[in-house]
């Protein structure tokens, strides 16, 4: 596994822009496959529920759309690092329909910016305080990476 993405793993050969894309619309086939209180219920003591795990979606959208938008925009950029526990905290509460919605809006902008500068921005260099030194393609892989691990355990709770 890569010390640049974690989820490396994940990658599955399919093509980044595809994983990308597919994701909000597999949120929306998995939570319809669970009744509301599979959505707010933890699989286990200390896990997400389906719907946090939305609301954490949502808000790495966000984070990696900031991400690759500085690193377009700014030589030699370091990316701010966020713990993603206390970013959790709000999430218990937050309907699930209004995380998706968030995430499928999020996504589709940063597609827009993905398919603009992908091949061309492809080794714009960034540096992550954690993982060193990585590339705009870097970011967009690990996006994809983590979609599908979460994507995973989403599919475990709707099957559950």
């Amino acid at each position: 596994m890569s010390e640049l993405n974690p989820y490396e793993k994940f990658l599955d050969g399919r093509p980044l822009k595809t994983i990308l894309s597919a994701t909000p619309g597999t949120i929306a086939v998995l939570l319809e496959k669970m009744d509301p209180a599979k959505v707010t219920a933890p699989p286990a003591p200390g896990k997400w529920s389906a719907s946090e795990i939305v609301c954490h979606l949502a808000d790495c959208e966000l984070a990696f759309g900031f991400r690759l938008r500085q690193t377009l925009a700014e030589d030699n950029h370091v990316i701010q690092p966020f713990d993603q526990e206390k970013w959790a905290a709000p999430y218990r509460g937050i309907a699930v329909t209004q995380a998706q919605a968030a995430f499928a809006a999020l996504r589709n902008w940063n597609l827009v910016l993905i398919s603009r500068a992908l091949p061309n921005d492809s080794a714009k260099p960034v540096t992550h305080p954690e993982r060193g030194s990585m590339t705009f393609l870097d970011i967009v892989e690990t996006m994809a990476g983590h979609d599908l691990n979460h994507l995973a355990q989403l599919r475990r709770i709707a099957g559950a």
